[in-house]
């Protein structure tokens, strides 16, 4: 029997866990139910169990034979968002909704180590399965990699199911595939007085939306345009009362693209506009850079292992172009860690519903899109850990 059937025989078992899950979705650093769920499964299997970060989990199997080192990681945390699915799973935890899949790639990464765990007498080589917490704060990944998860790994798979796919197509091209997640926060001061004498004071607003208006030339003049890059501001606030001139306006935002030399020089760029353009209003600019995810970049030859592990079990026609997305994931400290590849696996099916926008209240996924995950994650396993 090949994996491929193998993963269609744990189908039921997949959606099975996938619908536990996202019945009882739990936040960022609150997954103790969904840590301790996974760890009892492994357990049943058999798998050797390690827990770390908090409330993650890292699966092991040492094969027969000594080998190479390759990772499998599934996310966990769920969104704080109100479910409007009307399912018979929805979610029990109200304000709280898996919202991006997470639920799906913990039955997968589950369903991969009942399938490699039969196997391991056949393995050369060890496997991780690591279940981590807090991607949506990008803080779980470095966490799992400073508790040792990734030593002397030799190559990481990350899979995210993608309602922007057709179902059961698959993504892996080698190169940048999601961008650098920084996050930006700009205080203007002015000086106060009233809102009939502005000459008397400084207008923090004034200032501050020639700084949002400005820093846009970031992305038209300071970098090239062969370089994608996204500078938003989302959110403003600042005043007191509608006759007051306004003395301070806090504004927060992103910035986004792919190429590290880029993501480097962003921080001084931005600095530069913030400060400069507030002067020429009288005005004085603070910035904060936080750092958050470098972008995702698909290493080449472990792209094509995966790319070939795909075709394998579903033929030439499952892999499918798809364009990088802005979108971030802190896989990328993993790719980091050890040369990596994250897959995108279609979820969407219009005739379903499945092809809602990630962290939308009407969220879902084509279940069916499970057993191709699980299937990808085992073969690439395998495929790997057999390379000479």
């Amino acid at each position: 029997m090949d994996i491929r059937e193998k993963a269609e025989g744990v189908k039921d078992q997949l959606i099975a866990w996938r619908r536990e899950f996202h019945e009882n979705p739990e936040l960022t650093w609150q997954e103790e139910r969904t840590g301790n769920r996974v760890a009892e499964e492994l357990e049943k299997m058999g798998v050797e169990v390690k827990r770390m970060a908090r409330t993650g989990v890292l699966g092991i199997i040492n094969g027969e034979k000594p080998g190479k080192i390759v990772a499998l990681r599934a996310d966990m945390d769920a969104l704080p968002i109100t479910e409007a699915n009307d399912l018979p799973y929805k979610s029990k935890n109200a304000g709280v909704m898996h919202a991006c899949g997470h639920d799906g790639h913990v039955a997968m990464l589950l369903g991969a180590a009942k399938i490699l765990n039969g196997m391991k007498d056949d393995i050369k080589g060890t496997i991780r399965f690591i279940f981590q917490p807090a991607e949506e704060i990008a803080q779980g990944a470095i966490t799992m990699i400073e508790e040792g998860a990734m030593d002397k790994v030799d190559a990481v798979l990350g899979i995210h199911l993608w309602s922007g796919l057709e179902s059961g197509k698959v993504s892996l091209e080698p190169g940048p595939r999601m961008a650098s997640t920084d996050i930006i926060k700009i205080t203007v001061k002015g000086k106060g007085g009233h809102g009939s004498m502005p000459h008397q004071g400084i207008d923090a607003i004034v200032a501050s939306c020639a700084v949002v208006n400005d820093l846009q030339s970031v992305v038209s003049r300071e970098v090239s345009p062969l370089d994608p890059v996204v500078v938003t501001i989302g959110k403003f606030n600042g005043g007191d009362r509608w006759n007051i001139l306004c003395s301070e306006v806090i504004m927060e935002g992103t910035t986004r693209c792919f190429n590290p030399k880029v993501v480097n020089s962003l921080p001084s760029i931005i600095e530069r506009i913030a400060k400069n353009t507030a002067a020429s209003y009288r005005a004085q600019a603070e910035v904060e850079y936080t750092v958050g995810t470098p972008p995702v970049i698909n290493h080449p030859e472990v792209s094509r292992i995966a790319h070939d592990a795909v075709e394998k079990l579903y033929g030439q026609d499952a892999v499918a172009d798809m364009e990088k997305v802005m979108g971030g994931e802190d896989f990328a400290f993993l790719c980091d860690a050890a040369p990596g590849v994250m897959a995108f696996v279609g979820i969407a099916d219009s005739k379903k519903g499945t092809d809602v926008a990630h962290h939308h209240e009407r969220f879902n996924i084509d279940e069916d899109a499970l057993t191709v995950g699980t299937s990808l994650y085992a073969q690439f396993a395998v495929d790997f850990l057999s390379q000479e």
